[in-house]
This record gives structure tokens, sequence and C-alpha cells, in this order.
């Protein structure tokens, strides 16, 4: 069993279980890393990543085969890739097996609580002291990319564990089009559903709003929460676990109203199961006035071969414009983006190099890099630098979100919570619920599941 082998590699390592105790962090069940990089093997090895299958994650193994070849000639990197609905299960089946073809999984930061508390990635806190300069980060983007239990927005616990580092920062970005609503963008949520209303109506077999809207991976949650966020929502009171009565408050009930009832018209017909890429292809073909998407997902839509609205991106950019989400009664922003987290159960020579791997990609001038290839990184000094605001024109966008970012719950139980949001937003927005009921059913059925767990303390946003 690998498990065995993983543990010579550790310095203070305890038995991986098949669960924990939230009350302690979830650090009795994680493996500890050693606070130094073992040796290195000089052997031809492969670095394994898993990852779901979109630009970054093949920006990813271009950038490191590239660049970290140049220090370690004989490693190469690997990044797997699975479908976006299949990625949770993908890695979590591994761990549950207690076996990975994965060295690095790459979690969203809502998965860091589950693989801590049943054992499957390493602790980093000492590698990361030793190793890391944490000050060199926006202090939110550490916590929510590698620390568990979560901090508060905004707030790193600095006692607390960190169990992964950033991989890809990112955030949703308004797509406008400059030609058809103006090269302002609206600064408000009410502005922008109204903006959005007029182009539909000028513009014939153009739809006012793209948006995800899919009963799949976080899509339909993220979109609700974004609007809950906006019109002064709470997804839940994280110190009492309480999600009925706080989600569903008169604020939390305003935004699924506008969601359903003012923004789900201004969508093309068959939209209800929308995502990335459905989203991207509205904008591309001209058939969306407005839309919201990931950052790190948007860059193809600068391509003259995907896209009619122009054939260069010069020709491109004279039509789209990338700006901050609106705000409205608060300018809060869906934090997304990945961690690197090593696998409890890979060999000691990949957790080696796995170690030497993170500390490699988290220099500044590697960061640098990463931001020029395409990456969205989470040093200040790589946000705030010419390499990255220059690499896309919705990266100032990003510099400029990062302090209005709110996550979702940062708990183990977070699969289930996700799924439950996903399928109620989704049924509500495809007229098979109606969105108060819905919203309702949501917290009460979210709160049936930290109620049943038995688990204390929260897991911030």
């Amino acid at each position: 069993m690998q498990l065995a082998a993983a543990a010579m590699l550790l310095v203070a390592t305890t038995v991986a279980a098949c669960g924990g105790d939230e009350d302690d962090g979830g650090k009795a069940s994680a493996p500890k890393a050693p606070a130094t990089i073992p040796e290195l093997t000089k052997d031809p090895l492969t670095l394994s990543f898993v990852w779901f299958d979109w630009p970054p994650a093949h920006a990813l193994e271009d950038f490191a085969n590239a660049e970290y070849k140049k220090e370690r000639p004989n490693a190469t990197i690997k990044v797997n890739t699975v479908p976006n609905a299949n990625w949770h299960d993908a890695m979590f089946t591994q761990f549950a097996a207690r076996k990975t073809d994965f060295d690095i999984a790459i979690l969203d930061s809502q998965h860091i609580g589950e693989a801590v508390t049943n054992g499957n990635i390493l602790d980093l806190t000492d590698f990361v002291k030793n190793n890391i300069d944490v000050n060199a980060y926006n202090p939110y983007l550490l916590a929510a990319y590698g620390q568990f239990p979560q901090a508060e927005t905004g707030k790193r616990d600095e006692n607390a564990s960190l169990y992964g580092l950033p991989l890809l920062g990112d955030t949703w970005t308004m797509i406008y089009r400059k030609d058809l609503i103006g090269d302002k963008p609206p600064q408000t949520w009410d502005q922008m559903i109204s903006a959005a209303e007029k182009c539909q109506a000028d513009n014939p077999g153009v739809s006012g709003l793209a948006f995800h809207q899919a009963n799949g991976s976080d899509a339909a949650a993220v979109t609700y929460n974004t609007v809950n966020g906006v019109y002064g929502g709470n997804l839940w009171d994280a110190k009492t676990r309480k999600i009925d009565g706080v989600l569903n408050d008169a604020a939390g009930q305003e935004a699924m109203d506008v969601l359903v009832n003012k923004m789900k018209p201004l969508t093309a017909k068959g939209s209800g199961n929308w995502f990335i890429d459905e989203v991207n292809a509205a904008v591309a073909q001209g058939k969306a006035c407005i839309a919201f998407n990931w950052i790190a997902a948007s860059g193809g839509l600068l391509d003259p071969k995907q896209s009619t609205l122009g054939t260069s991106r010069e020709q491109i950019l004279d039509k789209l414009g990338f700006a901050t989400l609106p705000s409205q009664k608060t300018n809060l922003v869906p934090l997304g983006g990945m961690g690197m987290h090593v696998s409890a159960y890979s060999p000691t020579a990949n957790q080696a190099e796995a170690l030497n791997f993170m500390k490699w990609f988290q220099r500044a001038d590697i960061q640098k890099k990463w931001a020029a290839a395409g990456g969205v990184p989470s040093r200040t000094d790589a946000l705030q630098s010419p390499e990255f605001i220059n690499a896309g024109p919705f990266n100032q966008v990003y510099a400029d979100s990062v302090p209005r970012m709110r996550d979702m719950w940062n708990v183990p139980e977070y699969a289930r919570l996700v799924d439950i949001e996903n399928t109620n937003v989704n049924a509500a927005l495809n007229g098979a619920k109606d969105p108060k009921t819905a919203l309702n059913d949501i917290a009460k059925e979210q709160q049936g599941v930290l109620d049943s767990s038995g688990r204390k303390g929260g897991g911030g946003l």
C-alpha cells in the first residue's frame, strides 16, 4: 500500500482515517509533510496532476514542461483531465481507495475540508513556514486555497494549518457588447438588468444575458450565490452553522426573485443547462449583450477562429468589453480558482518532487512567467506586474476584484450542500419549482446535512 511508503517520507505522520473531528480543525487526520524538501531522485519521474478539462489545465502542462524542466530535466509534468462534472468524484474515489494515480490534486477551496478530515492530503504547515514567503500573498487568497478550517473573508488565521498553495486565481468578469450597450459598463446590478433588457429589445436574435444555469459542478449555485451576495444576502452563519433562516431571509428571497423573474427572461431559449462553454459560445457568436463567466475560461473569446465578432483580436475587442461585476447593496464577487495539494498516497519520490515543484512555482519570477503564459497568479507582486496586467483585457478585472471576493461554505459536507443548491436553483430557473419554494427547500435540506453531521464550528466565507 502506497500509504506505508509515503509515511517513510514524513517527519510527523498520523495514520489517515476515514473521518476526522472538525473541532480540532481536521489536524489529527492529516499526515505532515517535512519542513525541508527531501533529496530528489535523479531517475526519470512523471509528476501527475488531476484537474478538470479546460484551457488552464493544458496551459499548466505546457508551461511546467517548458519551465520546470530547465531545473529538473528528469521530471515530466502530466496534467490528467476529466470532465468538470466528474472532477470531485475522480479525485475522491481514489482518495477513498487510499491509492491515487496522481501526486498533486488540484482542489476547489471547498474540497479541502473533506480531504483533510479524511487524511487524503498532506499538512504543509511546516513546509510553508520554511519555504514560502506568506507575506507575498493577499492573506485571503492564501487562506482560500490552503487553510482549514477557513477564516472569514479577507482574513487568514495564522494558527490554522495550511494544506495547499495557490495554483490559479479566478473570479467572474462581466463581458459586455460595447457596440450594443456603450463603452461604459453598468455600475449597479439593476442598471445591468435594464441595459440587458433594452439591448435585447433593440437587437432581435440577441439575448440580453448569458450566465451559468446548469445542474452540475457548482454552476447554478455560484450564479445564485453571486446574486445573493450583491443584494446583501448571506449563505449561512458560519459560527452557528445556521442556514435555514439565513439563506432564505428577505435578502435571499429578493436575490432569488431577481435571478428567476428578472434575469432568466433575458436569456436564450434552451439555456437552462448552460455552463462555461455555452456562455462563451453565445458571446463569440454575437448572441448575448451581457454575459458572466470565469476569467480563466475567457481567453478563447479573443481568438478570431472561435468568434464571429471580428477577424482579429483588435476587431473583437472593439466590440467586447470586460469589467468587474456591478455592485448593488454590496460589491461582493465570487471567489474561484484552485490550489495544489499533495496526495497522501503518492510514492515518496513523487511527494518530494511535488513539494519541490510547489516551492518553485511560488517563486516571484515563476509566478510572473505563469501570468504571461495565461495563468492567474496569487502573489501580490505578480498580480500587479505588467506581465499579468498586459496579458489579457480581463486581468485588471481580476486584480481589482480580489478585495471583493466571497467564497462558499468550506466544510467537509460541501459536495452535498452544493448538489442541493444546484438542483433547486436549476429547477427554479427552468420553471420546475417556484423560486421561493426552491430557496426554502435549499435552506431546509442544507440545514439537515449540517445538523446530521454532528460537527461543530464553521468554515468561514
